[in-house]
């Protein structure tokens, strides 16, 4: 049946196309690659009158040139890191946030850092990687296999037996500025125990084995293998984290139930692992446990020696549901960030500190773009505080993505353009919309079955969040993509971050600004 609605969408588009010219759409030109707009369109954005100017342009362009040559290398050591990892987040999908966050012209806060690369982002074994493989490249300096965590190549995905020889263990950049005396923490808006954030801490052949169920069910014993949340708690590295903040409290518990819906919990080792991480503190040592907003602010940063704050059962919520859906116990990205700032500003030697803006990625993978391109502007937001909140003479930030996705950013939309509405008309005679993606679940919803073509999305509620934007072709979830994503630096040997280079490079380069690990130091020289 697939096949045949296929074909039938094809020979409409087809009939579409030989029927000729169209009402709305552009008329033919010279040239057939660029079609041309007759009508002139007006412009909304805030900067039209002087953009008709020769000199706006010009003086642009100067100010630019100025800020560039004037520009000096911060060649200082780096006190503090902070590396804020936009999971999915594309070019595209920073080009579009912006137009959301309130025009083309304007930047979001990490496009503003100096300096700017282009890392490459491919598993040892994938072309396209997961974000298992990324943490590996990006927190500890090696590129693994796709889907295995903190440990290099050697080690196949679901093996039940290779993660155990440690000679094949890699270590997070966090677990080299502890090693030097600093403190070092992770915010999520994952669990704390997904994919990028276990980067800093664990070792596995497997990214969802991140309780001691999964590991059972895929026919390993978790009582040879320790899952990721156990890893976190009791983990040479996990154990020592100053600050753990994100979602995922089922992961830690057995039948316990949770203290803000009831559910139970994932284990079935009859583990309480929040407990354990409270009981692992003596008598001088403060260990604070948070699960809402209100709670974590109540704490005292400089008296909190460790703090745990698990938000949801799951993922936080995406930002959108939070504000329409009144979910006001949940702290947003930018919150979390400055309260683990807070608490990891208390040593005197510094810190790294890794933030995940991770649902930017669920909202890619389910098509709806609106999810996705808002949890950007959030993680912006963050971004901004903690580069307002410490100086760029002692502190490096650090800003990229793991991978891209394949949401595309295109058509012939005007100027100030809802970036979520439509850019122009197709040949089957329907508009179609700015945002679109190479695959994903959106291809039912825009199927007109009975029609042999797609769905008029004026018919549609597209000012939904959750509306599931156009796609190609029918698939479960959304596919990541291969292209290169961007790195922006701000601070102390930001300069660095310049040009292309394998995704594995990013740790050392925070390392030799920081001058923490065994590799090349900027202290040495």
């Amino acid at each position: 049946m697939q096949l045949s609605l296929s074909l039938g969408l094809l020979a409409a588009l087809a009939g579409a196309v030989i029927a000729g010219p169209l009402n709305g759409v552009p008329e033919a030109s010279n040239d057939p690659y660029h079609p041309s707009f007759p009508e002139e369109k007006s412009s909304l954005n805030r900067n039209a009158q002087q953009e008709q100017n020769i000199e706006y342009w010009k003086d642009n362009a100067k100010h630019t040139v100025d800020t560039i040559v004037n520009r000096k290398e911060n060649k200082n050591v780096a006190k503090n890191v902070i590396m804020f990892l936009g999971d999915g987040m594309s070019i595209a999908t920073v080009a579009m946030a912006r137009v959301y966050a309130g025009g083309e012209e304007r930047q979001l806060a990490f496009e503003k850092f100096p300096y700017i690369g282009m890392s490459k982002t491919y598993c040892v074994n994938y072309q396209v990687p997961d974000s298992a493989c990324t943490s590996t490249a990006y927190l500890t300096g090696v590129k693994g296999n796709y889907e295995t965590i903190g440990v290099n190549a050697q080690v196949p995905v679901y093996s039940c037996t290779a993660e155990l020889d440690n000679s094949t263990h890699t270590h997070s950049i966090a677990k080299w500025a502890m090693d030097v005396g600093k403190d070092a923490g992770l915010v999520t808006t994952t669990r704390v125990t997904h994919a990028s954030p276990a980067g800093v801490y664990a070792h596995t052949a497997n990214r969802d084995w991140e309780n001691d169920y999964f590991i059972t069910g895929d026919g390993c014993d978790p009582n040879v293998l320790d899952d990721i949340a156990k890893q976190l708690v009791h983990g040479d590295t996990g154990k020592r984290l100053k600050v753990i903040m994100g979602g995922g409290r089922s992961e830690f518990l057995d039948q316990e139930p949770d203290p803000e819906y009831g559910d139970r919990g994932y284990r079935r080792d009859g583990k309480n692992l929040i407990q354990e991480w409270l009981d692992l503190g003596s008598e001088v040592e403060n260990r604070t446990y948070v699960w809402n907003k209100q709670d974590l602010f109540a704490i005292d940063p400089a008296k909190t020696d460790r703090l745990l704050g698990l938000f949801e059962p799951s993922h936080c919520a995406y930002n959108l549901d939070r504000v329409h859906k009144n979910m006001e116990k949940e702290p947003t990205l930018a919150e979390m960030v400055d309260r683990a700032t807070d608490v990891l500003s208390t040593n005197e030697k510094g810190f790294f500190l890794f933030v995940e803006g991770g649902r930017i990625d669920h909202g890619h993978h389910d098509n709806w773009g609106k999810m996705a391109i808002d949890e950007t502007v959030e993680f912006s937001k963050a971004v901004e505080l903690a580069r307002k909140k410490f100086s760029e003479e002692d502190t490096l930030i650090v800003v990229t993505s793991d991978h891209s996705h394949s949401v595309s950013f295109s058509g012939y939309p005007t100027r100030a353009n809802d970036i979520f509405g439509t850019a122009g008309t197709a040949s089957d005679r329907l508009p179609y919309m700015t945002i679109s993606y190479a695959n994903g679940l959106g291809f039912y919803d825009h199927i007109d079955a009975e029609n042999h073509g797609r769905k008029d999305v004026r018919t549609m509620d597209t000012s939904s969040d959750y509306f599931r934007f156009p796609t190609t072709l029918p698939v479960f979830s959304e596919t990541h993509a291969g292209e290169d994503v961007a790195v922006y630096a701000s601070g102390p040997w930001s300069h660095l971050f310049t040009g292309t280079y394998e995704q594995n490079t990013i740790p050392h380069m925070m390392a030799y600004a920081s001058c923490v690990g065994d590799g090349l130091k900027a202290c040495a020289s």
